[in-house]
């Protein structure tokens, strides 16, 4: 938002210095970015009249002049502007006067005539970029008045950061109200009267989207003036808040937008086809805007129409047809209260930012639109003429925003701040800010004004009343912290333990974004229902992950297309399932995902050239598991997921309930996202391995440990787990360790068969084991395999 000290002071003038409001305007939270001057540096520029304007007798393209400064000898002034004619008022430095950059006026010849001064353009006095001409100053200027003083050039134009939530600082009453409430100085009030209708003029407004557009006034001015100058003291405004003069309409709607914070519009009343009709669009209609660019509408998209076509999008731009233009005579004024949803997005999606759609977005005031519409009526009728129509409204009560009633808690104030500030200035705060207020017993009960969408509950006050005490004010204190050790359950294990095991193992931690490609995580999950984003940042960035996966291997190709073939990521972080059964419709888990490809070693002489294999992403996943403590109750089962190779790919299961999934990407997926080696991911839900097994101290047994040897022929499709788990449920307390050496597949096996060797490691903690006992032990696990999974005891 940027203005004019001097506007800002038309509204609140309290005895403070330019540096000293700036200051406070931060303070407030308008964080002031800029303070520039309104004109450069210069003195001697007085305002002048051309009383004779001549071609110059050796120049083309100069003019030989005679300019009235108020004294009694004209000036002789050479001037080579365009639009320097005989009766123009204009901006004359003066013999003497020295202009920006240090440059000094001086008598001089110019192709063989005097000049004695030189006539300014706006470019030459540091007021602006324009250099088409000299500047034309009204009629009435008073000669021989100093230039800095009619134009009031003393001043300077504040540039300020309006937070999302003070949509009512976008007009310079806001700000006012915001310094007014600092310094306890009354502003000056909005006096706007009502215009009598000079005509009975009217046009039927049909809504058809009351949600989107609770409120909605219009009005009907002929025979206006469109051509009228627009007056100084307005450009001058307008030009000192960043906004470029076009036309007497367009001016008066921007500075009603500057001033007010409320964004207007004009309609030609002639390109309006039996009324208006505030509707969503429907799926490919077309409007050409404002500023040429035609623009495909979808029925997400509020539009103001007439019962024919498209006038304008509500609430960002209008369009080109219903457009004024130097022949309108008659206009149709639009005052309306947009809800902030229905236009949010809206403007980007079409590759648009306007004034307007940047206040209707963040919500203008829902009661601000009568007076809106009389001060641009005024204006219009003041500057242009015409004939004025009575305001025509159609409003949804019930689809307004209603102004928060608000329980303030005394004690709730002295805990947020630190500081008790007394009862009468929290109540004069409040009151300043414009909320009704009511005491009563150590509790306020506050109305908000209803240009503070923001102020909803009891901290937004504890906030605006610390804003306007001023945090300076608060004297410093030393907080008095007792420190607690709290209990940490030995069960517990940090997320960052489990980061560090990986980071040991060779992975590095990666951060994605949480919202994916819609055509990558199809392909990973065809079947499942994501999360569409209704505003998002683009199309590759429009929904949001159902797995860490989508970032994962986005970004392994983006480091392959970089030479770096041997990748191991990991990354922690939220997906976000479709729930209907949750409140907000959405469930998040927090997720553990990682990703390998390339070779198994960083190139070595000694180490092996081999590439990753399911296996080595199943011992990085056993890692984990084993500094949880519960390794041997972890269970991989065979899967069928589409975004895996069938064939290598399994479920993670503890204790029966399902953890996660791990294996090789599939091929096909591989090729689509041009991926150049084999790639394996995993993905486990960190809820439900949030603690680990408490380790029990146990005596040691000084008995030796016996080792047996068996080797069987089993089906292909048996799992060796469960022939392991078999073998450690038959053989009891006494059977310590069950390990796989070796799995044989070739001459003298069937080929749907396959031959396991597997060690039973024997031991008992009171006695020696007899050789009978082992001798049961290890017939007690091959009974056991044989009933369950008809194995043969291989000679």
């Amino acid at each position: 938002m940027k203005f004019s000290e001097s506007w800002l002071r038309e509204w609140i003038n309290p005895e403070i210095s330019s540096e000293t409001l700036a200051d406070q305007l931060t303070m407030a939270g308008l964080e002031v970015d800029d303070v520039e001057k309104v004109a450069g540096d210069f003195t001697g520029v007085v305002v002048g009249k051309v009383v004779e304007c001549m071609q110059h007798p050796n120049a083309d393209k100069l003019r030989v002049t005679k300019v009235d400064i108020g004294k009694a000898e004209l000036l002789d002034i050479v001037c080579g502007a365009p639009n320097c004619r005989k009766g123009l008022m204009v901006a004359c430095a003066t013999v003497g006067a020295v202009l920006p950059g240090d440059f000094k006026i001086k008598p001089a010849k110019l192709r063989g005539e005097p000049s004695e001064g030189m006539l300014c353009s706006y470019s030459e006095l540091g007021i602006s970029d324009e250099h088409n001409g000299i500047i034309e100053l009204p009629d009435n200027a008073p000669l021989g008045q100093d230039i800095r003083e009619y134009l009031n050039l003393n001043d300077v134009m504040i540039d300020i950061s309006v937070t999302p939530n003070r949509a009512d600082c976008f007009g310079i009453i806001g700000v006012a109200r915001d310094i007014s409430a600092v310094n306890n100085v009354p502003m000056k009030e909005l006096q706007v009267d009502s215009m009598p209708a000079t005509i009975t003029d009217t046009l039927s407004i049909q809504i058809d989207a009351p949600q989107a557009a609770p409120r909605y006034l219009g009005r009907v001015i002929k025979n206006i003036n469109v051509n009228a100058a627009t007056p100084l003291w307005m450009k001058e405004k307008l030009r000192r808040g960043g906004i470029r003069s076009i036309d007497a309409v367009v001016d008066i709607t921007n500075y009603v937008l500057l001033e007010l914070g409320h964004p207007m519009h004009a309609f030609d009343l002639t390109q309006i086809e039996k009324g208006i009709v505030v509707r969503y669009a429907s799926n490919d209609e077309k409007l050409i805007l404002l500023n040429g660019n035609e623009v495909n509408l979808n029925d997400k998209t509020l539009v103001i129409a007439d019962h024919q076509k498209v006038l304008a999008l509500a609430g960002i731009m209008g369009g080109e047809k219903s457009a004024v233009t130097q022949t309108t005579k008659d206009v149709f004024l639009e005052s309306a209260f947009f809800s902030p949803l229905a236009i949010t997005g809206k403007a980007r999606e079409y590759g648009l930012h306007t004034e307007a759609s940047h206040r209707y977005e963040r919500g203008v005031d829902p009661s601000l639109q009568f007076i809106a519409m009389e001060r641009a009526s005024q204006l219009l009728i003041d500057i242009c003429g015409g004939e004025v129509g009575p305001i025509i409204e159609v409003t949804q009560q019930s689809e307004l925003p209603k102004q928060a009633i608000i329980r303030l808690r005394r004690n709730r104030i002295d805990r947020i701040i630190g500081y008790a500030i007394e009862t009468q200035k929290i109540t004069d705060i409040l009151i300043r800010l414009g909320c009704e207020v009511e005491y009563n017993g150590n509790v306020w009960t506050v109305k908000s004004p209803s240009w503070r969408f923001d102020l909803q509950i009891e901290e937004d006050l504890v906030e605006e009343i610390a804003r306007i005490y001023g945090y300076n004010n608060i004297p410093n204190a030393n907080l008095k912290i007792e420190s607690v050790m709290k209990p940490k359950p030995e069960s517990q294990i940090s997320l960052r333990r489990i980061k560090d095991l990986l980071v040991d193992r060779g992975y590095q931690e990666a951060v994605t974004y949480s919202f994916v490609d819609p055509k990558i995580q199809h392909i990973l999950h065809p079947e499942q229902q994501e999360i569409t984003l209704p505003n998002p940042i683009s199309s590759e960035m429009s929904v949001m992950r159902l797995s860490l996966w989508s970032g994962l291997l986005d970004a392994v190709l983006y480091n392959q297309n970089r030479q770096q073939s041997r990748v191991r990521l990991f990354e922690t972080g939220l997906r976000f399932i479709p729930d209907e059964k949750d409140e907000l419709g959405v469930r998040q888990e927090l997720m553990l995902s990682g990703i390998i490809t390339g070779s198994l070693y960083e190139e070595h002489w000694q180490l092996p050239k081999r590439n990753v294999d399911f296996y080595d992403l199943k011992g990085d996943i056993e890692s984990i598991f084993s500094l949880l403590g519960c390794a041997d109750k972890v269970q991989f089962k065979k899967a069928q997921l589409p975004a895996l190779h069938p064939g290598q790919s399994a479920t993670i299961y503890l204790n029966d309930e399902l953890l996660g999934y791990l294996g090789v990407l599939h091929p096909e997926i591989e090729k689509k996202l041009s991926l150049n080696s084999k790639t394996l991911v995993f993905e486990i839900n960190l809820a439900k391995i949030n603690s680990k097994t408490v380790p029990v101290a146990q005596d040691l047994s000084k008995y030796p440990s016996n080792k047996r040897d068996i080797a069987i022929v089993v089906s292909n499709t048996i799992p060796v787990a469960d022939i392991i788990s078999e073998c450690k449920r038959a053989g009891g307390e006494q059977l310590i360790k069950v390990n796989l050496f070796d799995v044989y597949q070739g001459e003298n096996i069937k080929e749907n068969q396959k031959s396991l060797a597997i060690s039973l490691i024997l031991q008992d903690k009171s006695r020696t084991l007899e050789e009978e006992d082992i001798t049961n032990i290890v017939s007690k696990c091959v009974t056991a395999l044989q009933n369950r999974f008809k194995a043969l005891l291989r000679e």
